[in-house]
């Protein structure tokens, strides 16, 4: 149990660095162009996501919100399958980050969505005419964790 707490204060700290990056997003770039952190490759700029993923689900914020409640419920309760917590080594320890970065990914997200109607993304990467789309620090801690789970599981050794 003590390990979870770790686990949950860590992720509620991560999910305040998304807020706070995202309340810089929106008080520094709402209304301007956006910000050329390296030319023709990276941009800070503010864009309002109402959907999911690529702006996926356009408008469908309580259903994703709903979705993102019901997701976060089932990780914690199912966290010792989901997270590889009988494996041992550096894949247990890639379940524990994987976890972390999960809850404070969905949280960050969850928060957007309620408190404002939209998710804040700000963080743009292009490469001539290739775009890929805006996402935010949220977005980045649920992919990498998505990453990680999916490594520790191709690399586990106790297979059903």
């Amino acid at each position: 149990m003590r390990r979870f707490f770790a686990i949950f204060t860590i992720a509620v700290h991560l999910a305040l660095a998304d807020a706070v990056a995202k309340e810089l997003a929106v008080a520094k770039l709402k209304g301007c162009a956006p910000f050329q952190v390296i030319p023709r490759l990276f941009d800070l700029a503010y864009v309002e996501n109402r959907g999911c993923a690529w702006g996926m689900l356009q408008g469908r914020v309580w259903p994703l919100a709903v979705f993102a409640v019901v997701a976060m419920a089932f990780l914690v309760w199912k966290r010792e399958e989901v997270f590889l917590a009988r494996e041992s080594g550096w894949r247990r320890a890639f379940g524990r980050v994987a976890e972390c970065l999960l809850y404070a990914g969905i949280t960050g997200n969850l928060l957007d969505r309620v408190f404002r109607g939209y998710v804040v993304d700000f963080l743009d990467f292009h490469w001539g005419v290739h775009h890929f789309p805006c996402f935010n620090l949220a977005d980045v801690y649920i992919s990498v964790a998505a990453g990680l789970l999916i490594a520790a599981s191709v690399f586990s050794r106790k297979r059903q």
